[in-house]
């Protein structure tokens, strides 16, 4: 029996040819060859992308411990469009198999324009951020508010558009989209949730970029920070959807896989999101707790309606 190599697409020996030709020792290679596919699925048996009306990207840091090259080439492989959230030094590879950036990483969530104090730090990083993206041909950075730390909303509204006003026109200029997301407040677990997190509303999030009224500030819809805060999903992006540039997934609870372990139902909201006409991407921002790239896999068919 013959195996796709996920690298390089070629059809190559399956492991238990390869142990009667080789020997152990080629078996282990063979295995590094395949960079750790699923644990119980051949490269063939891994669903790749066959509609594509949805562009897919995937999310660098939930993959931990792969690489940006790893995870490129599981995308690549399997049909993906974007490894995004990544820094301008792994751009080239994700050039050299196709891929872009769909959204830039920037000043990190906890730093924001909700803080005065910190619009310079931020306006710095945005500015050095849309400058690289410029140049490489990618066209979002991804934005955030920062923490409430106190204020009143009416202040840190205040400070968002005020902050934001200081940079959108520099974003206008390059053609670059910032994009601020929203994320949820309640959830007290690291990196599933940000207590105190100023923009924990979606609807306030497209109000503050109303108030800056420029086609370069948008929101990133993240679905899974959406449930948790609201729900009803599918109203809020038929709602908001002229001001949204990015979505991104997450199984609820527990930002895990999308499956039906979980409670969102993605292909109904991936369909919702296409009748918008909506053209950008929807990144995979869950945190596997199986096999990685068979999770990928699941969650890239799931979204391929």
């Amino acid at each position: 029996m013959k195996t796709t190599d996920p690298l390089s697409g070629k059809q190559g020996l399956s492991r238990r040819n390869l142990f009667k030709r080789f020997g152990a020792g080629a078996v282990a290679l063979g295995a590094t060859g395949l960079r750790g596919l699923a644990e119980e699925k051949s490269a063939d048996e891994l669903y790749k992308v066959k509609n594509g009306r949805i562009r897919q990207s995937v999310i660098l840091w939930c993959f931990n411990p792969m690489t940006p090259k790893e995870l490129a080439g599981h995308a690549a492989d399997l049909g993906m469009a974007s490894v995004e959230l990544v820094p301008p030094d792994s751009w080239p590879e994700l050039t050299k198999r196709g891929l872009v950036c769909a959204i830039a990483p920037s000043h990190g969530w906890r730093t924001g324009f909700a803080q005065q104090s910190q619009h310079d730090e931020c306006i710095q990083k945005l500015r050095e951020r849309i400058d690289q993206c410029s140049a490489a041909g990618f066209d979002k950075v991804i934005t955030f508010s920062g923490f409430r730390n106190g204020q009143t909303t009416e202040a840190a509204t205040k400070n968002m558009v005020e902050g934001l006003k200081k940079i959108v026109g520099y974003a206008e200029k390059k053609q670059v989209t910032l994009c601020l997301e929203m994320l949820n407040s309640r959830v007290h677990i690291d990196m599933k949730g940000h207590p105190d997190y100023f923009c924990d509303n979606i609807d306030a999030a497209v109000d503050i970029c109303k108030q800056i009224s420029s086609e370069r500030m948008k929101v990133l819809f993240d679905i899974y920070h959406v449930q948790i805060m609201h729900g009803d999903i599918i109203s809020h992006i038929r709602q908001h959807h002229d001001w949204v540039a990015h979505y991104h997934t997450a199984g609820v609870p527990g930002r895990n896989e999308i499956d039906n372990t979980q409670e969102i139902n993605y292909p109904p909201i991936m369909k919702a999101i296409l009748e918008t006409g909506y053209k950008g991407f929807v990144g995979q921002e869950f945190v596997p707790l199986k096999d990685k790239v068979a999770s990928l896999s699941d969650a890239v068919r799931i979204c391929d309606v």
